[in-house]
């Protein structure tokens, strides 16, 4: 009977622990739910934004073709520009 009785407070310790880890499991768990269900919206936003931004330009290909075929080359000779600069070796040493 004295055994029962010393077993009793680390019972009770281990009750409690049990139950304060399951409920930080459980909060730990909602945040990650959130957390995957922010990922997945703002995926469909991203990839709607895409879809649109693909309509808008195909429009505006097919309406403004010599305006499109000028801003693409006028992107390319910027970008090219660029690349230029970059990998010019530096004069310095």
């Amino acid at each position: 009977m004295n055994e029962n009785l010393s077993q009793e407070p680390a019972l009770k310790f281990l009750d409690g622990a049990l139950t304060k880890t399951q409920t930080a499991s459980d909060a730990a768990n909602a945040l990650l739910k959130s957390g995957l269900d922010t990922v997945v919206q703002t995926s469909q936003q991203v990839s709607e934004s895409v879809h649109n931004a693909t309509a808008k330009t195909t429009h505006f290909i097919r309406e403004e073709p010599i305006k499109s075929v000028l801003i693409a080359a006028a992107t390319g000779a910027v970008l090219m520009a660029l690349v230029g600069l970059v990998s010019r070796p530096s004069e310095r040493s």
